[in-house]
């Protein structure tokens, strides 16, 4: 009868070597950065392609190349930017952005070509920037400086403007809320350019 030899390992060895060789890659894993400084950092400044206001609640929308942003209003000529309405408090919905990019996607989720942004009825449409990741940050359009707010969220005018579903459509892809810091003029082709916040600023020689 023939009688099978095996090697016997010394008791660890296979388990050491396992764990080397996972240490290993760990290592040279790089490790994340900081989640505050990757909030931070972003890969280029936005753009606006489109400017837009109305008059009154639910009138036209009027295209401009270029517009007056005013410290605690809005943007001149726009109804968010009555007088009148200055003496309400400090208003969080000021301007309302859009993502440029988002105007295929609406437009596929509606069966219709990318949407005009009139259409939609928001101030500023913006591309190359995520507009989302400005939470609680300022940025500067043009020689004007805004912070964001909030969210744009779709009311029921959609359903008119863009037709039944129109609603479902811009949830999640209404855009942002900002209010005006400091005025100056924005310009269609004007860069949106994300800043550090104040204390960082102070401190910058």
């Amino acid at each position: 009868m023939q009688t099978s030899t095996s090697t016997t390992m010394p008791p660890g060895t296979a388990r050491s070597s396992a764990a080397a060789g996972i240490g290993g890659l760990w290592r040279r894993r790089t490790q994340p950065a900081p989640l505050a400084a990757m909030m931070a950092r972003f890969p280029q400044a936005g753009r606006v392609v489109w400017i837009g206001i109305r008059a009154g609640k639910r009138g036209a929308v009027e295209p401009l190349e270029q517009v007056e942003a005013q410290a605690g209003l809005g943007l001149a000529g726009d109804h968010y930017a009555q007088p009148e309405r200055a003496g309400r408090g400090q208003r969080k919905r000021q301007v309302t952005l859009i993502q440029a990019e988002h105007l295929a996607v609406l437009g596929a989720l509606l069966g219709e070509p990318p949407i005009d942004p009139a259409r939609l009825r928001r101030n500023l449409v913006v591309s190359g920037i995520n507009l989302l990741a400005l939470k609680d940050k300022r940025f500067r359009i043009g020689s004007a400086v805004l912070v964001m707010t909030g969210l744009a969220h779709p009311c029921s005018r959609m359903e008119e403007t863009l037709g039944a579903g129109g609603y479902n459509a811009m949830r999640g892809h209404g855009g942002i809320t900002a209010a005006v810091l400091t005025s100056g003029t924005l310009a269609v082709g004007d860069l949106v350019v994300p800043l550090d916040p104040p204390d960082a600023d102070a401190g910058a020689d």
